[in-house]
């Protein structure tokens, strides 16, 4: 058999192969939830008068991030005292 009588061949309409399944979701992209909403401003740069004109950017209190970063955990998994490492100078012997 030959390789190339399978390439480019079209695909079914209800398959459910990656780049389907890719070329499906792209068609229709989901809004960023990092959008700014209407009172956010982006930075704006214009020429007036001959003359750079900056007009600084302005994010509203809803999107303008903490001062403090966000508490994960405290405690990830709390196992008790912590066990000292006692490395084997001579090999157990059995007794028997």
């Amino acid at each position: 058999m030959n390789l190339s009588r399978y390439l480019r061949q079209p695909h079914p309409e209800n398959c459910d192969c990656s780049v389907c399944w890719s070329r499906r979701e792209t068609a229709h992209p989901a809004p960023c939830p990092s959008t700014p909403c209407t009172e956010c401003r982006p930075v704006q740069v214009r020429k007036v008068n001959g003359r750079w004109r900056l007009t600084p950017a302005f994010i509203c209190a809803k999107h303008t991030p903490s001062d403090r970063p966000p508490k994960y955990w405290h405690v990830v998994h709390d196992t008790g005292k912590p066990t000292p490492f006692v490395p084997l100078r001579e090999p157990f012997e059995l007794v028997g």
